[in-house]
C-alpha cells in the first residue's frame, strides 16, 4: 500500500469540506478522483503531501503516518512525490531549465552537471527538447503543462500527483497529457494520482476511480464499474446530466 487514507475531516470555518475520506492507493496504480469543482479534490492532495493538515484522521504514505510529522520529518517523506499543478505554477522570471532545476537546486546538494543532466533528461521525457533557455510566455499552455510534469519528475519521485492536468488546454493537448500520464507510469513505475472532473480523461489513465461527493468517496472502481455504477450522483455527474440529486448551483 502506497497511500492510505483513514477517516479524513477539513474544514474551513462553517465549511466542511472533508467529512471522513477513506481511501487506499495501490503502489503503482494510476487512481483517479473524480468530482465537482469545490468537492475537495485539490484540498484531498494537499493533504498527501502534508501542505494542509487535517482537523480529524490519519495518512499513511508508504507505511509512515505523516499528519503528525514534524516540518524536517515531513520534508524526508515529501521528496517521494512531485506534482503538477493545475495552472503548471511555473515562475514567469525564469527559464525553462531554471523552472525544472528549481527544487533540485534548493533542496539537494546535487552538483550543477547532475542537475543539467536531470534537467535534460526530464525535458526529454516529456518531448521537449531545445527549449530551456525560452521564457514561460514563449511556451503555448500544453508545453507549460509539460514543462510543469517535468519538473515534478526530475526529482525521481515515487508518486505523483497531478492537479486538473487537462484544465486549461484543448482536446488534443489534453490527450497528449493523458498519454504522458500513462508513459510516466509505464516507464518510471511510479504510483499516480489524478484528480480532475474531465470524464474522458479519468477512462483513459485510471486503473481505478474514485468519486468524491459531499466529502465522502461515494463510489470506488475500475473504470467500468464507473460507467455501470448504479449510484444515481455517479451517473449524473459522469454523463453531464444538469438534472438529477447533485445541485447544479
Amino acid at each position: 500500500m502506497m497511500i492510505k487514507i483513514i477517516n479524513l475531516h477539513k474544514s474551513f470555518g462553517q465549511n466542511k469540506v472533508l467529512q471522513g475520506v477513506n481511501l487506499e492507493i495501490e503502489k503503482g496504480e494510476t487512481l483517479v478522483i473524480i468530482g465537482q469543482s469545490g468537492s475537495g479534490k485539490s484540498v484531498l492532495i494537499k493533504h498527501m503531501i502534508g501542505i494542509v493538515k487535517p482537523d480529524e484522521g490519519e495518512i499513511f504514505v508508504d507505511g509512515i503516518e505523516v499528519t503528525s510529522l514534524k516540518e524536517e520529518q515531513l520534508h524526508e517523506v515529501s521528496r517521494k512525490f512531485g506534482m503538477l499543478f493545475q495552472a503548471a505554477a511555473l515562475f514567469d522570471s525564469l527559464t525553462v531549465a531554471q523552472n525544472v532545476s528549481f527544487g533540485l537546486e534548493r533542496y539537494t546538494d546535487f552538483s550543477k552537471e547532475r542537475i543539467q543532466g536531470l534537467v535534460e533528461e526530464s525535458l526529454d521525457k516529456v518531448g521537449l527538447r531545445g527549449v530551456e533557455d525560452l521564457m514561460p510566455y514563449e511556451l503555448s499552455g500544453g508545453m507549460k503543462k509539460r514543462v510543469g510534469l517535468a519538473r515534478a519528475i526530475a526529482y525521481q519521485p515515487e508518486i505523483i500527483l497531478y492537479d486538473e492536468p487537462s484544465t486549461g488546454i484543448d482536446p488534443i493537448r489534453a490527450d497528449a497529457i493523458n498519454d504522458l500520464i500513462n508513459m510516466m507510469k509505464k516507464e518510471l513505475k511510479v504510483t499516480s494520482v489524478v484528480i480532475t472532473h474531465d470524464v474522458v480523461s479519468a477512462y483513459k489513465v485510471a486503473d481505478r476511480i474514485a468519486m468524491l461527493y459531499g466529502g465522502k468517496i461515494i463510489e470506488l472502481g475500475s473504470p467500468e464499474d464507473i460507467r455501470n455504477s448504479k449510484n444515481p450522483v455517479v451517473q449524473q455527474f459522469i454523463h453531464g446530466r444538469a438534472e438529477g440529486p447533485i445541485e447544479n448551483w
